[in-house]
């Protein structure tokens, strides 16, 4: 390939920022085929919160930066104006993300769920076999906290808990060993994302 059609330094071409079939990296993460984007309503508003931060906030600021830049001349060995436009692509293709999530989001309000079952948006009291009590809330994928026992409904212990009631045992397939819980508690009640 001919040096004039290559990228400059610090720039990339759209298709460099693409899986094979037109998949954008961001997705990697994406929710499996054929399945929902399940999310909880603060779930939900992070990520609205998000985007439009970075539509009326972040990314005018990067422009008027990589416009005052571009206004100095020589682009080829102008830090300013190289960083500005690979943040500037980096905010574009976190807009897209962020919108593809929240067009196929379906949003669900745990405080409305009603289940005797480990349900999307339920908050699981759990005991391992060693007597140990864990709390886990099952949330969306772009709401995982596992330190704050936010699991996604698609983790291995989500998949192990989901539809299991009270006095259940489940096994959780990790890396390491398998693990079983018993279900002690369910409850739907607002999660704090």
């Amino acid at each position: 390939m001919s040096k004039a059609f290559a990228p400059k330094d610090g720039e990339t071409e759209n298709e460099t920022d693409l899986l094979p079939g037109g998949q954008e990296k961001d997705d990697q993460d994406s929710v499996p085929r054929g399945t929902k984007n399940y999310m909880t309503p603060p779930g939900a508003e992070r990520l609205r919160s998000e985007l439009t931060r970075l539509i009326k906030v972040d990314r005018p600021e990067v422009v008027r930066t990589v416009s005052w830049a571009a206004s100095n001349g020589d682009r080829s060995e102008n830090g300013d104006y190289i960083y500005g436009k690979r943040r500037l692509r980096e905010i574009d293709r976190r807009i897209r993300f962020l919108t593809r999530r929240l067009d196929s989001a379906e949003i669900v309000d745990p405080a409305t769920q009603k289940s005797d079952r480990v349900l999307f948006g339920a908050t699981v009291l759990v005991s391992d076999e060693n007597g140990q009590k864990k709390t886990y809330s099952i949330v969306g994928i772009d709401e995982t906290d596992v330190r704050r026992g936010l699991v996604s409904w698609i983790s291995p212990i989500g998949k192990a808990l989901l539809q299991g009631r009270v006095g259940d045992a489940v096994t959780v397939m990790t890396p390491e060993s398998e693990i079983e819980l018993v279900i002690e508690k369910i409850t739907y009640q607002p999660i704090a994302i």
